[in-house]
């Protein structure tokens, strides 16, 4: 899978997208609908809609279903609204009707009809009934969904087009990708995810969670932090509820350090020195993952589909060693993807046999002969061009599209791009956005030679993201799966600010591209360096390297430590980095307007508040990159004034001068430090906190052998400012201060004394 793909787009982002010739009629009409209808017919007028409506219910639709009580639910939260129950006397009424076969579909990719029709819905919205109808009750649901977001405040009141909307899905599944592999959410907060996913008609929430569940037959994997089987069970049943399906997932043969890692099975490995993949011939390493998805699905109980993710499983039948010969067996069946495919055989068809659906990853290394070794009855994540796609469908082998919505993207997802002008360094290419995204799932040619049921939209957290900053791309592209083609993607964007923020958000379009423009800042203003704190790498997709290659952090160039005797500096620093300031500068101007953008609509935003302060937190932690760029500018200015003054003997002067720099770098140690423990304050919120130890469970800290993940290079939450953690500012605070002291005792002046303990993470009052 391509977990690097990015997206980026814009409506006032700047960025070119390709044009409908048309605006939706809904859209025109100052109506938003996320995803759009199928067919809108708009009458001439607009109506008022309020508390004088009642609410009547057909015979087969109870009032303590889903439909009526999602209509009472959003009405209340978001219009502060009140449909009292329809009686004798004849008034304006809102029906809700369950009417099986009522709502014929029209052309949809997805060749399950039945399945689709049990998701329509029709709307008939006139000035004195309002009719809402689906064949079954996901439908009715989803119209009950249509007609909330259809509702537009203006002037004090609340409007709706005249209008008849018929509506269906293109493709049965809409699943959007929770990571929690790396923290796990409060159990409220997954709650609010689902229910919020189903608002926008997402009907799978696929869900990682590595050791952040309970697992019955693989307990040394369970992390402080875990859900329990019950917990799991109860999200369950209330995604199903919402007709939300959670899916579990679990990587094998690769991608599971999570479990390798862990002494009990070290000896289950591919290769015995390192984590990263299973070794797939071995019969206790499929008993190993078996229970683990049956642990999985026995707190999963009503689910449909589940994720075995063969993601990137670059070395299976290379081995020969003494604990694992997959060689053998791959020369054997012919070819390693035949050996992958015999693994996923052994796994999925037991989960199969116990009601599951499996969607699995059918990628490198398997070739087109391949295919056919694989059971029918998998669903492919991804489509692979036209050189496979035909040769699953021929198999029988149904497929999804995959959709990354982030990948290695630090901070912030890129939403739009940093241009050149702006950075420092090269930039990544600009060519995965949301309109090749589009451009795919409507027209591409998988259309034509995929046997297609659905789409999968993943924000990977490898580095550590906070979910929060997906759900712009989650609901954009998921709406490209209910209904591809329609709108252009720049009308989805516009149409996504008010529903999810309430009517009064303002300038959002800005604040997502200035959020994208800071995130990528943040990680360009650094260089990259060799590590010298992590172990080598074993391998990436090509090969494994022998012997094992470094990994790479981020540093910056600190100013030269003065010497002793004159306070000489071999460089000038300021002059020697003047465009990472310039660069830096421009970008602090940006970040003052997206504070005070994001401060603004804190004010005004009727959803999803907590959302945005999640993004101030972000622009704080770029600023706080920012500041500490200026204050190093500063650092190096007082060092140039030490030695000026040093040179015309005015040692009281230098050594002043010495103090100002040190001092500013102890400024910005507290200011990262409060920076620092503001972020956790606002993350915790949805977060359980990141520990070593907790509920009589420890954290195993052992980095992936192949993946770097920033998360898993810190056990608690300081991987956000490792990379500063990791640059020697303590020992050159301590360099330079021995300098001044030698100089100081020189010319009879006081020495200084102090500790700068500068990996110290505590909060520090002062700062800025």
């Amino acid at each position: 899978m391509n977990r690097t793909a990015a997206l980026m787009f814009g409506i006032g982002m700047g960025i070119i997208v390709a044009q409908a010739a048309t605006v939706s009629p809904l859209f025109s009409r100052g109506f938003t609908v996320l995803p759009q209808p199928q067919e809108v017919s708009l009458g001439p007028a607009d109506f008022k809609f309020s508390a004088e409506w009642r609410l009547e219910l057909s015979p087969g639709v109870a009032a303590d279903s889903v439909a009526p009580a999602t209509l009472r639910e959003d009405l209340k939260s978001r219009f502060n609204l009140t449909l009292e129950p329809a009686g004798r006397t004849r008034g304006k009424v809102v029906r809700l009707r369950l009417t099986p076969g009522a709502i014929a579909i029209g052309p949809a990719q997805d060749r399950d009809k039945e399945v689709l029709a049990a998701q329509a819905y029709e709307l008939d919205l006139k000035d004195d009934v309002i009719d809402i109808t689906g064949n079954a009750a996901a439908g009715l649901f989803y119209g009950v969904e249509t007609f909330v977001q259809l509702l537009k405040p203006q002037d004090g009141s609340l409007w709706l087009p005249q209008a008849h909307v018929k509506d269906w899905p293109d493709l049965q599944l809409r699943t959007i990708y929770w990571d929690d592999a790396h923290h796990l959410d409060r159990f409220d907060e997954l709650k609010r995810a689902i229910r919020q996913a189903a608002f926008y008609k997402v009907n799978g929430f696929a869900i990682k969670l590595e050791g952040h569940f309970q697992f019955k037959s693989a307990p040394a994997v369970t992390e402080p932090q875990a859900l329990s089987p019950a917990e799991l069970q109860e999200l369950t049943d209330y995604g199903l509820r919402y007709h939300v399906q959670l899916i579990p997932y679990l990587d094998a043969p690769a991608h599971i350090a999570f479990i390798l890692k862990h002494p009990e099975y070290a000896h289950l490995r591919e290769y015995p020195d390192s984590n990263y993949e299973i070794c797939a011939t071995n019969p206790d390493s499929v008993k190993l993952m078996l229970g683990m998805f049956h642990d999985l699905m026995d707190a999963n109980k009503g689910v449909r589909y589940i994720i075995l993710s063969t993601d990137e499983p670059y070395y299976i039948g290379l081995t020969d060693n003494a604990q694992c010969h997959e060689a053998a067996r791959a020369k054997e069946l012919g070819s390693v993807g035949k050996l992958l495919a015999e693994f996923v055989t052994k796994v999925a068809d037991d989960l199969h046999a116990r009601g599951r659906t499996v969607q699995f990853w059918g990628e490198y290394p398997m070739e087109t002969s391949d295919v056919a070794s694989l059971p029918k009855h998998l669903v492919n994540g991804e489509i692979y061009g036209p050189k496979f796609d035909p040769l699953f469908k021929a198999h029988g082998i149904r497929s999804t599209f995959y959709i990354s919505i982030e990948g290695e993207e630090k901070l912030f997802p890129d939403y739009a791009i940093l241009p050149a002008s702006a950075r420092l360094h090269p930039g990544r290419a600009t060519d995965t956005h949301i309109n090749s995204n589009f451009e795919m799932i409507s027209y591409g040619p998988a259309r034509q030679n995929a046997d297609l049921m659905g789409v999968f939209v993943a924000g990977w957290a490898d580095m550590g993201l906070h979910p929060e900053t997906f759900w712009l791309g989650w609901v954009v592209t998921a709406a490209m799966g209910w209904h591809p083609g329609t709108p252009d993607p720049s009308e989805s964007i516009g149409t996504f600010f008010p529903l999810f923020y309430g009517p009064d958000a303002r300038n959002m379009g800005r604040i997502y591209e200035l959020m994208s423009r800071q995130a990528q800042f943040w990680n360009d203003s650094w260089e990259t360096t060799v590590s010298t704190s992590r172990k080598p790498i074993f391998g990436n997709s090509d090969h494994v390297y022998n012997p094992r290659r470094p990994v790479h952090d981020q540093t910056l160039p600190l100013p030269p430590v003065p010497s002793p005797e004159y306070l000489q500096s071999q460089s000038n620093w300021s002059r020697d980095n003047s465009r990472r300031l310039e660069l830096a500068a421009q970008a602090r101007a940006e970040n003052q307007e997206l504070l005070g953008l994001l401060y603004a609509n804190l004010r005004h935003v009727a959803h999803n508040r907590y959302n945005l302060e999640v993004f101030v937190s972000i622009a704080r932690l770029c600023r706080q990159n920012l500041d500490m760029l200026d204050d190093l500018a500063q650092v190096s200015g007082h060092l140039e004034a030490a030695q000026s003054a040093a040179t015309n003997q005015q040692p009281q002067a230098a050594v002043d001068s010495i103090d100002q720099a040190l001092d500013a770098a102890e400024s910005i140690r507290k200011e990262r430090n409060r920076v620092y423990q503001d972020t956790l304050e606002t993350w915790y919120k949805s977060w359980l906190p990141r520990v070593e130890q907790a509920n009589g469970r420890r954290y195993l800290h052992d980095l992936d052998d192949v993946k770097d993940h920033l998360p898993d290079r810190t056990a608690d939450m300081s991987y956000l400012i490792y990379r500063e953690l990791l640059l020697p500012l303590g020992d050159w605070a301590k360099a330079v201060e021995s300098a001044r002291n030698q100089f100081a005792q020189k010319h009879g002046l006081a020495v200084r004394t102090g500790e700068f303990n500068w990996k110290d993470t505590g909060s520090d009052a002062g700062g800025r």
